[in-house]
C-alpha cells in the first residue's frame, strides 16, 4: 500500500499558494489600470487647459482690438488749427522762428 503523507495538508497549502498568487496578480493589475486611468485623465486635463489658455488669449486679443483707440480725425480743411497756431506763436516768442518764417507758416495755416 502506498502511503500518502500530508495529502490533505499538502492540498490545502497548494490551494493557499495559488489563491495568494492570484490575489497578488489581481492587485498588481488593478494598480496598473488605475495608473493608466490617472495618466489618461492627466493628459486630458492638460489638453483642456491648453485649449482654455488658447481661448482666453484669443478673447484677450479680440478685446484689445475692440478697445484700440479710434484714429484721430483730421481737422477740417476749411477750419483753423488753433493748436498749431499756438505752437507757431510759442516758437516765434522763444526766438526759434524769425518774423519772416513765422509770417509764412501763419499764412500757410490760415490759407
Amino acid at each position: 500500500m502506498m502511503r500518502r503523507r500530508g495529502g490533505l495538508v499538502r492540498m490545502a497549502a497548494t490551494t493557499a499558494v495559488i489563491a495568494g498568487t492570484a490575489g497578488a496578480v489581481q492587485h498588481h493589475q488593478q494598480q496598473k489600470y488605475a495608473n493608466q486611468a490617472a495618466e489618461q485623465q492627466a493628459q486630458a486635463s492638460a489638453a483642456e487647459a491648453e485649449q482654455e489658455i488658447a481661448r482666453l488669449e484669443a478673447q484677450q486679443a479680440a478685446m484689445a482690438a475692440q478697445q484700440a483707440p479710434a484714429p484721430v480725425a483730421a481737422a477740417p480743411s476749411g477750419g483753423i488749427d488753433m493748436e498749431k497756431l499756438k505752437q507757431l506763436g510759442e516758437l516765434h516768442t522763444a526766438g526759434i522762428l524769425s518774423d519772416e518764417e513765422f509770417a509764412a507758416a501763419k499764412a500757410k495755416l490760415l490759407a
